[in-house]
């Protein structure tokens, strides 16, 4: 199941790891995927949550994560099973260019960081 990512700026938190245009590896899946947004705590359902093969604490920050080469699947990740992905190597996903401007030393550059606009 798929989250709507309806929080692009992520709510303002400052206390992730990964913040917005960050390129994360799964620590279990070994996917690879740039964060858009994020949640500092799970918001999914329930039932949601309870048909995840893990199920990692909620109280912790979650992220809607563009997954490479899926052909334009996302995910919803606990910080716990992040870690950064060091390749330097871009991601290849459809909806890239709907949050970024560039690829640039190894991150994203959103279109709001881009022009300046950084308000919510």
């Amino acid at each position: 199941m798929l989250i709507r990512i309806t929080d692009f700026e992520g709510g303002g938190a400052t206390s992730v790891d990964f913040p917005l245009g960050v390129v994360v590896k799964h620590k279990l899946y070994h996917y690879r995927g740039v964060v858009v947004a994020h949640d500092m705590q799970c918001v999914a359902g329930d039932k949601w949550y309870q048909a995840n093969k893990t199920q990692p604490s909620r109280d912790q920050p979650w992220y809607h994560v563009l997954v490479h080469e899926t052909g334009g699947l996302s995910t919803y990740v606990a910080q716990s099973n992040l870690e950064p992905d060091l390749s330097g190597d871009p991601i290849n996903h459809p909806r890239l260019g709907s949050y970024f401007t560039e690829f640039k030393d190894g991150s994203y550059v959103s279109h709001k960081a881009k022009t300046g606009d950084c308000s919510a």
